[in-house]
């Protein structure tokens, strides 16, 4: 199967149970073993177990072939080995301990979410020969974000609070 085909399904599985922070990372050039790894949340241990569950069976649906999956007796962190890609599946707690973005994190892959696009029929994106892509939140790194403005009410109950008049 194709690599962005892989990637498609197996982001589509983790959208359907609802997966929080789903990154896709190209780990062609540090491994011969997989093309890529992809990391997402699950709020807890019945979740993370329904996203490996869901990631097999439309792997398994689309053609491909699931290697192996591993954790989905504890559910804290699920491994699932689909050939070229390998799916991370973590609580919050243990994914920031482990921090696999920073082991496998240097070339992400731009992908469209269903719940930032609004509408289903998404497809993956990938850098072309020799240009390096880097997630949103890492190419705004380091650049002021402007704050949203408080609304009228919250302003003049502020500055109630300081003693001041609205």
């Amino acid at each position: 199967m194709d690599i962005r085909k892989l990637q498609r399904v197996i982001v589509d599985g983790l959208e359907d149970v609802k997966a929080q922070d789903i990154r896709v990372f190209n780990t062609s050039h540090l491994t011969d073993l997989f093309d890529r790894v992809i990391v997402a949340s699950g709020t807890s241990n019945r979740q993370t177990k329904a996203l490996a569950t869901s990631v097999r069976e439309k792997v398994k649906e689309a053609g491909g072939e699931i290697i192996s999956m591993e954790g989905e007796d504890v559910g804290e962190w699920v491994l699932v080995d689909c050939g070229d890609a390998v799916v991370h599946i973590l609580q919050p707690a243990l994914r920031q301990y482990y921090n696999l973005e920073e082991i496998w994190g240097d070339k992400p892959v731009r992908i469209k979410l269903e719940a930032a696009r609004g509408f289903s029929g998404a497809q993956a994106s990938e850098p072309l020969d020799g240009e390096d892509i880097e997630d949103d939140d890492e190419a705004n790194e380091g650049t002021a974000k402007p704050k949203p403005r408080a609304s009228a009410p919250a302003r003049k109950t502020a500055a109630k609070r300081r003693g001041k008049p609205s």
